[in-house]
């Protein structure tokens, strides 16, 4: 027998074997999915009613909110932080609700209950990555959605702070195998749809569309975390999905851009760093976050939103938002670039402050 006539069972018995590692991880995360995650706690769906009301008693949103003095600890200083730019220094909940709004305090109390929940589980470093993207969006979400006329851009924000969500499972388990000791993904893997599939059985949109069913979010959102690489897809508020769509497509152009200017990357494991050789301390500046700081990747690598990314910059807002003419166009654009130079020191300082405290 010949060793060519080998090859096809050799390469059989390979893609078997792939296959059932793929299927290995996916029954691993579907575990950590129903076992490894919390349901929302008691209180923070009592929040969300109270706040929800017309007439808000903030006496009683305090006195809920203080039965877990961590995450109004953690909420205050998100609050403080330069991602509001208050004037004036937060010291309580109710506070809270006036300088900032009562639909943004239940915003930041989900953001924060979720902010504990990953904290145990996820390295410090890896959630910055993760939350300093997710503020990002949701920031120029907000601002998209007022330059657009879209009335909810509370939902905006929350949409864009919460696209990714899908990816916290994923996280967990990848340093479960690093540590077991077996295979990891490819380092490019984060919002690389092609690949989450190929390694994980499912990649992070279908993971947070499990994930808000099961926290009983709004429809609306749910398209928002199952939609957010292909909009067109969205079923019941395709204006939002396309929105934050938008703001990370842009978001993920930034990072490609920035990635051609910056010096040589060593990658290790699944995060990579910056070597400045003209710098002692081979890092670069905070405010000059590398690609993988962001989580992202070029727009070739994502399925299918690639498909706009060629002819022009604001190419991709007319698949993310085809409403809008040419002209309307290069004025989003224009401004989803002022207003990310604007906000990246911000959100810098702000996740400093607030997250690494």
């Amino acid at each position: 027998m010949t060793i060519s006539t080998l090859r096809p069972a050799s390469t059989k018995v390979s893609a078997q074997f792939a296959a059932a590692e793929t299927e290995r991880r996916k029954n691993r995360l579907m575990g950590v999915l129903s076992k490894g995650l919390p349901t929302l706690p008691t209180y923070v769906l009592d929040l969300n009613v109270l706040l929800a009301q017309p007439s808000v008693d903030l006496k009683k949103v305090g006195n809920v909110l203080r039965t877990d003095p961590s995450l109004t600890a953690q909420v205050l200083r998100l609050c403080n932080s330069a991602l509001f730019g208050l004037r004036h220094r937060v010291v309580s909940v109710e506070q809270a609700a006036i300088l900032v709004g009562t639909e943004r305090l239940r915003t930041l109390v989900l953001t924060c209950s979720l902010m504990q929940f990953a904290g145990k589980r996820l390295p410090k470093e890896q959630l910055n990555i993760f939350w300093r993207h997710s503020f990002l969006c949701a920031l120029l979400a907000e601002r998209l959605a007022s330059q657009l006329h879209y009335c909810e851009k509370e939902q905006a924000y929350l949409g864009g702070l919460l696209h990714d969500i899908g990816q916290l499972p994923m996280w967990i388990l990848v340093l479960g195998e690093e540590e077991a000791r077996r295979t990891p993904p490819p380092p490019d893997w984060v919002d690389n749809i092609p690949v989450e599939r190929d390694y994980f059985g499912m990649d992070h949109a279908k993971v947070g569309r499990w994930m808000g069913v099961s926290w009983n979010y709004m429809p609306s959102f749910v398209d928002v975390f199952e939609h957010h690489h292909t909009p067109e897809r969205a079923q019941h508020d395709p204006y939002l999905v396309g929105i934050v769509a938008a703001a990370d497509q842009f978001l993920i152009r930034q990072a490609t851009a920035t990635e051609a200017q910056l010096p040589k990357m060593e990658l290790s494991g699944a995060h990579a760093e910056v070597v400045d050789p003209t710098n002692s301390s081979d890092r670069l500046p905070l405010s000059t976050p590398s690609p993988r700081e962001h989580s992202k990747l070029p727009a070739s690598a994502i399925e299918p939103m690639h498909t706009a990314a060629s002819s022009s910059p604001s190419a991709f807002l007319e698949r993310c938002l085809p409403e809008l003419v040419e002209s309307e166009r290069e004025a989003v654009l224009q401004m989803l670039q002022i207003e990310y130079l604007h906000l990246l020191p911000l959100v810098e300082l702000g996740m400093s402050a607030a997250v690494n405290d």
